[in-house]
């Protein structure tokens, strides 16, 4: 049974302006413009905002706690204001705790505006880039940081670029199965404790922890370096998360899917993700049918469903009252292998 409970599930609250300077800096080719900046000041709002309005005295749908955006339209406005009037509008804004400024498009920051960021201890950056585009990859970025994460036990494998997760109970046999699967020449996304983020409304990211990345525990062998051992070409830091494939030892009460046109899914922070029920018998060959279930859900992705098909041409037939069955081929020719 696939266990996922509110334990699973985090969310980051806050990140500092020091870790979002550290890791977003090559992202939005951020420059610090200010002295004695305070880093460890907070973001706890995953959206941008651009303080027009809030320059222009009008507050009330002020968001503070997000990262100010200073693009042409700020710079402008307060170069036509008077030196006063510059230092009146910035101080309304200085008056709450925001977390930073960007300046947009190589602006550099007015005197006025640096010498109360500095006195305030508000970092400010610029870049070269537009705020349109500023805006698209940071808020990338951001996104990532305050999304959704959840923390699920499995072994996640990257099979014909389709992102395979196998779950099951303890000592079932998945990291068997991930391991079989990289000898093969796939790529092992992570072994045992997995963490996926919502990325968007849709999709959901898998990678493993920073201390676990690509080891994996065999029982009776122990702990085992992939990447060491399979080379670079056999491991993966991420990977979309595709198909859920639960291992289970056979069960006679158990009701395994025949045709495949019933298509099962199973909900993870409200995405639905196909779903398997794999029974596990000996002499079941789990390797290649994990390939199979990649390839077939490839050729499903492109618009052919077997199951469908099939299901056509026997509903055909049977509509046909004269038919009987027939050979596969109309002719068998004389070389007869």
């Amino acid at each position: 049974m696939i266990d996922i409970n509110e334990k699973s599930v985090s969310r980051k609250e806050s990140i500092t302006v020091n870790f979002f300077y550290k890791r977003a800096k090559k992202i939005g080719k951020l420059e610090l413009l200010s002295k004695n900046p305070d880093e460890e000041r907070k973001i706890t709002d995953q959206n941008l905002h651009r303080p027009g309005l809030a320059l222009a005295g009008f507050f009330d749908l002020f968001s503070y706690s997000r990262i100010q955006v200073f693009g042409n339209t700020e710079v402008k406005y307060l170069k036509s204001l008077s030196d006063d009037k510059q230092k009146k509008a910035l101080l309304s804004i200085f008056k709450f705790n925001v977390p930073c400024i960007i300046l947009t498009n190589n602006n550099k920051p007015n005197p006025i505006l640096l010498k109360l960021a500095e006195e305030k201890r508000v970092p400010v950056f610029g870049t070269p880039y537009s705020t349109t585009k500023l805006v698209y990859l940071l808020s990338d970025f951001l996104d990532d940081q305050f999304s959704e994460r959840i923390t699920m036990h499995g072994s996640f494998v990257d099979i014909y670029g389709v992102g395979i997760c196998f779950v099951g109970k303890s000592g079932v046999g998945k990291s068997e199965v991930a391991l079989d699967l990289v000898e093969r020449g796939h790529r092992l996304v992570a072994d045992d404790v997995i963490i996926l983020t919502k990325k968007g409304e849709g999709i959901l990211m898998g990678s493993g922890t920073e201390i676990a990345k690509h080891y994996m525990e065999l029982r009776g062998l122990g702990i085992i370096d992939i990447e060491r051992i399979f080379g670079i070409r056999a491991i993966r830091y991420q990977k979309r998360l595709e198909i859920l494939v639960e291992l289970e030892i056979w069960n006679d009460k158990t009701h395994y899917t025949r045709t495949g046109l019933e298509e099962q899914t199973f909900s993870i922070s409200g995405i639905e993700i196909p779903y398997i029920k794999l029974p596990i018998l000996p002499g079941k060959n789990i390797t290649v049918i994990s390939e199979v279930i990649a390839l077939d859900y490839l050729l499903k992705h492109y618009g052919y469903n077997a199951a469908e098909i099939f299901k056509n041409r026997l509903s055909e037939r049977i509509s046909d009252k004269n038919s009987s069955a027939q050979r596969a081929t109309e002719y068998f020719e004389h070389d007869f292998e």
